[in-house]
């Protein structure tokens, strides 16, 4: 293809989908490096509550979806690119913040504000996707962005744990955040186009904006499959947030929780490889639905061995290794079916689908999380419920039938 036509003049298809995944790999990191440490910074904080300690994650995260709805607006108007790296330069000061931080008040207002920072690079990374690709082609290039970024999760936690083990305080997972962070900021600003075509800019206008989410919000595809993927992300936040306690006071095996964590991500990375594969061939209903039911099917599993008390640190990582392998059949495939129908709406469909999910997702996360209590028995009910409640939704969206492969309709900007 010749450069002036490709959907992103300047870059290779290869370093497009590389840069997608750093982009998306900025809130991982910013999650999964620091789970190791979470007993360490209540240590140094005086936090004597590992639930509690619960909210660096939570607050983060909430941060990083409420933002998104604001985000979506300034790049359909401002383009891209200089929202990103505003956003990107936001996330560097505010992870040195949090390495300098005295009080765990003062971590938790400097993680919101890195949440807020780094919700830029999850709207501007699906955005320009949808600038560039459409249908099964755009769920393909998800995809292998997905598989790129669900491998952070494999090394993430290893990687905290490794400075650790070298004598450093926490603070330096915070340092090499920000490092991170500035690397990424960097290649933007030296290699990626802006993808917003000028005819494609909106002003920013009270009457705009309602206008534009009025028209995403009655969208039937983006509403249901939006919801749908909020269920599924708040189970696996509720993994995320009690993970570190599970091992730690249910398994007595805090050692080996970088090498499960890393098995469990890995199986989400696999997933994406396999739908990076199939998705343009067999569609993306029949693989999230095929991957919904199985979830479904492995979390009861889940909660019977745990109901019986046969659960094992083996076990556990067996069966949530099955439904994080589903759930990266579906997680792709959701955001790219509810994408689909607003193209030219995309920066802000990309916000609002963003910030309801993480929000959304961090709250189910958080009611999972604190409920924990000493077993794996809370945590395998909210898969079990989230599974549920998700297969509901897609029903009700899709009126009643699965797998099969409908027209999808267009929203307009106008």
């Amino acid at each position: 293809m010749p450069e002036t036509r490709s959907p992103h003049p300047g870059m290779r298809f290869t370093e497009f989908v590389a840069l997608v995944a750093a982009l998306m790999a900025t809130n991982a990191l910013g999650v999964d490096t620091m789970l190791p440490a979470l007993q360490q910074i209540s240590t140094t904080l005086g936090v004597t509550s590992g639930n509690m300690a619960q909210r660096i994650i939570v607050i983060y995260l909430i941060g990083f979806g409420a933002a998104q709805i604001i985000y979506g607006p300034l790049i359909d108007r401002f383009g891209r690119k200089p929202v990103l790296l505003a956003g990107m330069a936001g996330y560097v000061l505010c992870s040195l913040a949090v390495a300098c931080a005295g009080s765990f008040e003062i971590v938790l207002l400097a993680r919101g504000l890195q949440g807020v920072a780094a919700a830029v690079s999850r709207v501007v990374a699906v955005t320009i996707v949808r600038d560039s690709y459409a249908g099964r082609p755009m769920a393909r290039v998800i995809s292998l962005s997905f598989m790129v970024f669900l491998s952070v999760p494999v090394f993430a936690p290893s990687i905290g744990q490794a400075i650790l083990l070298t004598g450093l305080s926490w603070r330096w997972i915070f340092v090499g955040l920000a490092g991170f962070g500035l690397l990424v900021l960097l290649w933007v600003a030296l290699r990626l186009p802006e993808t917003l075509r000028l005819d494609d800019r909106r002003p920013i206008s009270v009457g705009n904006i309602a206008r534009s989410y009025g028209r995403i919000f009655t969208c039937r595809l983006w509403l249901g499959y939006t919801l749908a993927a909020a269920g599924v992300f708040g189970g696996l936040l509720g993994f995320i947030v009690s993970s570190q306690q599970v091992f730690l006071d249910v398994f007595k095996a805090p050692k080996l929780f970088p090498i499960v964590f890393a098995g469990v991500a890995a199986s989400i990375a696999l997933a994406s490889l396999v739908n990076a594969r199939l998705v343009e061939r067999l569609g993306m209903r029949l693989l999230s639905h095929a991957a919904l039911l199985g979830f479904i099917a492995s979390a009861c599993i889940h909660a019977l061995v745990a109901y019986t008390g046969h659960e094992t640190i083996w076990s556990f990582a067996i069966l949530q290794s099955c439904m994080m392998f589903c759930f990266g059949l579906m997680m792709g495939n959701f955001n790219a079916i509810a994408m689909e129908p607003v193209g030219h709406l995309a920066g802000s469909a990309a916000a609002a689908a963003g910030c309801f999910t993480t929000v959304a997702g961090a709250v189910i996360g958080a009611l999972i999380g604190q409920n924990f209590d000493g077993t794996v028995i809370p945590l395998t009910e909210g898969f079990a419920y989230t599974g549920v409640g998700t297969l509901a939704l897609v029903l009700v969206t899709e009126r009643g039938r699965l797998f099969h492969r409908p027209v999808t309709p267009t929203v307009t900007a106008n």
